[in-house]
């Protein structure tokens, strides 16, 4: 017996050091999983917040084609009301699902975001179903536009912790051939 307890100590530390590292698998293992969930729904998020531009930024490439039919815009390839109509109804119905999706995993800071640059775009495209011709006020319309993108984009880089990005900001001509 007198064996036993001199073993006992060892015994009891052999048991408290399995215990022990037991616990820290556990433990590295959940914080390993929590990392990767994150990483997954930032990855997600990302994919979101992208196919939501792009379909906002394939419309206003429309609209920008539509002005320059209107003689609003100098877009080198101008396209007729007529013939963009289908282009940009479906270009709304796109944006239909992304929206949902944004929605559903975006940050309110994002979503605030979106809504300034779709409500912009809604804009762009109601001045041009009244077939308005004036390019002054179509630039200020592109102008708030380019403000509701940057916006957009620099909630997201803030809400996925991304550096900050260019600013897309080039000296285009307008519509009368002038910067």
């Amino acid at each position: 017996m007198t064996a036993f307890l001199q073993q006992l100590p060892a015994l009891i530390g052999v048991v408290i050091g399995a215990l022990g590292s037991y616990l820290a698998v556990v433990r590295s293992d959940r914080a390993r999983f929590r990392r990767e969930e994150a990483a997954r729904w930032e990855e997600r998020r990302l994919a979101v917040y992208s196919e939501y531009a792009r379909t906002l930024k394939r419309a206003v490439t429309l609209t920008y084609r539509v002005a320059a039919h209107l003689g609003n815009d100098p877009h080198p390839h101008p396209l007729s009301p007529d013939e963009a109509a289908p282009l940009l109804a479906q270009a709304a119905h796109d944006r239909d699902p992304a929206g949902e999706a944004l929605l559903l995993l975006g940050s309110t800071a994002v979503v605030d975001q979106a809504r300034v640059w779709v409500v912009s775009l809604m804009d762009m495209e109601r001045f041009l179903r009244e077939g308005t011709r004036d390019p002054q006020a179509w630039q200020e319309l592109l102008e708030r536009q380019r403000t509701g993108r940057a916006g957009y984009y620099t909630a997201v880089r803030q809400d996925l912790a991304l550096p900050p990005g260019h600013p897309a900001r080039w000296a285009l001509p307008s519509a009368d051939g002038r910067r």
